[in-house]
């Protein structure tokens, strides 16, 4: 049924939390804003960062780009190498790519930091195309995303794409782009979250994965 298999990055392969909430906490530095509870800045997770600065804190377009720059001061040198991979990843993404699998990432992080954070895994040679976000605003929208994945991986027939994530924004993401979801709930979204947006199908470990598409 798919030939496919998209991945989102943050909360679906990685646990990006202390790289994230470091560069978030350095960039509200730059103006004098003091974080009390690192736990509040989960909700940063997922979303494109320039439209969470916006709406969490009431950031206008311009000073939310400003503060994507002061982010990156900090991620581009440490922040990118603050990661975590999820236990089971590896041998998923082995187990899909023996199964005959295209796999593509699809992330709303910008392009060139998911290729190092790839790269520092040595899973590279899992992935057909590493497709990311740009660093303005041209392409940040996950849907913007998942098609720019598609067109380079020459996918005719998104019908035999599957998109894995853990937010609702990859579901949502997918759905524009007529692709069904994986919900993953070892990530940063919930199984609430999943179903509002409907998920084609929620599972709770790596391995679930591998069960549902290697069968």
């Amino acid at each position: 049924m798919y030939k496919v298999v998209l991945f989102d990055l943050d909360g679906t392969l990685v646990d990006p939390v202390v790289g994230i909430t470091n560069s978030i906490i350095h960039a509200f530095k730059k103006y004098n804003m003091e974080v009390k509870d690192r736990s509040e800045l989960l909700k940063f997770i997922g979303p494109p960062l320039a439209d969470s600065f916006q709406e969490f804190y009431g950031f206008s377009k311009e000073k939310a780009w400003e503060a994507m720059g002061f982010y990156r001061e900090y991620y581009s040198v440490k922040g990118v190498f603050e990661n975590t991979l999820y236990d089971g990843i590896e041998e998923m993404l082995k187990t899909l790519k023996e199964h005959g699998y295209v796999i593509g990432l699809a992330t709303s992080k910008p392009e060139p930091f998911a290729r190092l954070i790839i790269e520092s895994f040595k899973l590279t040679k899992y992935f057909d195309y590493i497709a990311g976000a740009s660093f303005d605003d041209s392409r940040h929208q996950k849907e913007q995303v998942v098609e720019y994945a598609l067109q380079t991986l020459n996918v005719t027939n998104p019908s035999e794409a599957l998109m894995v994530g853990d937010r609702k924004f990859d579901v949502i993401g997918a759905r524009i782009n007529n692709m069904d979801c994986v919900g993953v709930l070892y990530g940063y979204g919930s199984e609430e979250e999943l179903k509002a947006a409907n998920a084609k199908y929620i599972v709770k470990t790596p391995q679930d994965i591998i069960n549902l598409l290697c069968k």
